[in-house]
């Protein structure tokens, strides 16, 4: 568990959350809170006390219209997705507070601000051989991802570093992140009967019924957008116990190498 406080950090990224919300609702673009930040909705009516990020999902059709005009976005808000910045290293969007400065883990060389996650949702078959198929394709391609993207000396020069040094040899980074972008693309999210977020994997797969039309929910005060059948979702993505507050030692949180709320991230490029 982090030994910072969290709070700061959740009232900055809900002011993202807000903005962006209203970016979708002067363009008419569908977004839904999901994972922990609709699990908070239901349950705190807000953050989870100890969750450090927020998530949305949008319809890949309205996801690739916002990617396409990041200039909706008030600043100091930005877009950051392998479609603007090649070395990105994910395979969905962030949007993140230009005035801030969030460093993950130091073996990834990526450097942003505080952010809020944006997934694509797509379509998927309804054939469940060629569903696990798909997705044991898609996990090795993300695998390659994160050895592309991983520093090959983590662990000093002997074998571990072999495996991250081949990826680099036979791939680049913009290869596997198309090749992982055409396989999420391969089914339309409003003409399939299941959809999912591709990060979740077969986990992630459910009923276009339960993610349905845009449902305004109430999170920490405001109202947002969540999904049309909420519980549904949850108990796809948690089990039966969704509502149940875990144990403290279940209780999953970033370990941040660098967090700080005062300066953009701008201000540590270089060091």
């Amino acid at each position: 568990m982090a030994t910072y406080d969290i709070r700061p950090l959740q009232l900055r990224i809900l002011s993202v959350l807000m903005a962006v919300d209203q970016v979708c609702r002067t363009h008419e673009l569908r977004y839904y809170i999901i994972a922990g930040t609709l699990l908070g909705a239901i349950r705190h009516h807000g953050f989870i006390p100890w969750d450090d990020d927020l998530d949305i999902a949008m319809p890949r059709t309205d996801y690739d219209l916002l990617i396409a005009h990041p200039e909706w976005l008030p600043e100091p808000l930005e877009l950051v997705s392998y479609e603007t910045d090649p070395e990105y290293p994910l395979p969905f969007a962030k949007i993140q507070d230009a005035e801030t400065t969030l460093i993950e883990r130091m073996h990834l060389k990526y450097l942003g601000g505080v952010y809020i996650d944006v997934f694509p949702l797509d379509g998927m078959t309804s054939n469940p051989i060629c569903r696990r198929i798909h997705f044991i394709r898609y996990f090795f391609l993300k695998k390659i991802q994160y050895f592309l993207c991983r520093d090959p000396y983590r662990h000093g020069h002997g074998p571990s570093s072999w495996l991250p040094l081949c990826c680099r040899a036979l791939w680049t980074l913009p290869q596997i992140q198309a090749k992982m972008q055409r396989m999420q693309k391969r089914f339309d999210f409003d003409a399939s009967e299941l959809v999912v977020d591709h990060d979740d994997g077969l986990r992630g797969v459910m009923p276009r019924s339960f993610v349905g039309t845009p449902t305004p929910v109430s999170f920490e005060g405001r109202t947002v957008m969540g999904v049309a059948r909420p519980h549904d979702y949850l108990r796809q993505k948690y089990g039966d116990d969704y509502m149940v507050v875990p144990p403290h030692d279940d209780r999953r949180q970033h370990n941040f190498h660098l967090l700080d709320l005062e300066h953009g991230y701008r201000t540590y490029s270089g060091r």
